[in-house]
């Protein structure tokens, strides 16, 4: 893992997230995470072409995927398919923890036939973006279960290994009593512009970014633009772009002596007092604030 890395989303050309992993000769990231608002990894829209799975170890929370809302209390997990667009949501005041596995399916893919018959009908079916697995039912009891060990053996290329295979056999299980697998699939051909337009965003934030410009980006009109964002992550694209433009600005607070004025100027803000009044208006506080609970916090650490 790079620790330089910790808590940063790093994406390649295509707009897909790189995965900070536990060891960087495996693909799989372990964590015992937490989540309550407001923190800098929230509502933070991404996709990778890893799997990823969160079972909630206590308190609610939520993910958005491709759109959709999705309550998990404790003792749920989520299954996340490959290169969907997620973000997890905190839902009240109070702390949820959980532990999180991201993974490359390609450690799946021992053989060409275990490829197509186990990996390849879940990864490749635009109608299995996620599952849920409700704490009160078997499976799920299963695949919790499973989970609570991964960080104990995070390190451990073969137990995680081991323990994949496993929680990829329930997935299949589950996907077969849904009837996700085998049924004829349809596509989504508004994803790919999406995804553009949301790396666009990301890349370009520092700079003047229009409306115009990131549907260009996408190869749809305006309308379309608006659309798509609203169905994805539930915000306009203007919206989307200052979102992020204010968790960066919560990462230079957090992480730098920089004035205000040389935040808003890194930041894509026309000035300080601008980026401070959307600052209060989207986190509740002033910068000045946030940077000042943030300097106490590291003191009690």
């Amino acid at each position: 893992m790079k620790r330089e890395l910790m808590g940063l989303i790093v994406k390649r050309t295509d707009g897909s997230e790189i995965i900070n992993y536990n060891n960087e000769a495996f693909p799989s990231y372990i964590n015992d995470g937490w989540i309550k608002p407001h923190v800098t990894w929230e509502r933070v829209p991404h996709f990778h072409e890893d799997v990823e799975l969160l079972s909630v170890k206590s308190g609610r929370m939520a993910y958005s995927v491709n759109g959709k809302i999705i309550e998990l209390n404790a003792g749920d997990t989520i299954f996340v398919n490959a290169n969907q667009i997620h973000y997890s949501l905190a839902l009240e005041d109070e702390m949820a923890r959980y532990v999180i596995f991201v993974i490359n399916p390609s450690i799946l893919k021992t053989s060409v036939a275990v490829e197509m018959q186990a990996v390849m009908p879940i990864l490749s079916n635009p109608n299995l973006p996620y599952i849920r697995f409700w704490h009160k039912y078997e499976n799920s009891k299963a695949i919790y279960e499973i989970m609570q060990t991964l960080p104990d053996v995070r390190q451990d290329a073969f137990q995680v290994t081991k323990r994949f295979f496993s929680i990829w056999e329930i997935i299949m299980r589950q996907g077969q009593s849904y009837g996700f697998i085998g049924n004829d699939i349809d596509v989504d051909i508004h994803m790919q512009s999406f995804k553009k337009m949301m790396y666009f965003i990301q890349k370009e934030y520092q700079n003047k970014v229009t409306l115009e410009m990131i549907a260009a980006s996408g190869g749809v009109s305006k309308s379309l633009c608006n659309k798509l964002f609203k169905k994805y992550v539930d915000v306009s694209p203007i919206n989307y772009l200052l979102e992020l433009r204010i968790k960066k600005v919560t990462e230079y607070l957090r992480t730098t002596s920089y004035s205000l004025t040389e935040i808003a100027e890194l930041c894509g803000f026309n000035g300080a007092s601008y980026m401070a009044e959307m600052f209060k208006k989207l986190v509740g506080k002033s910068p000045l604030n946030y940077r000042n609970e943030q300097a106490h916090l590291k003191t009690e650490l």
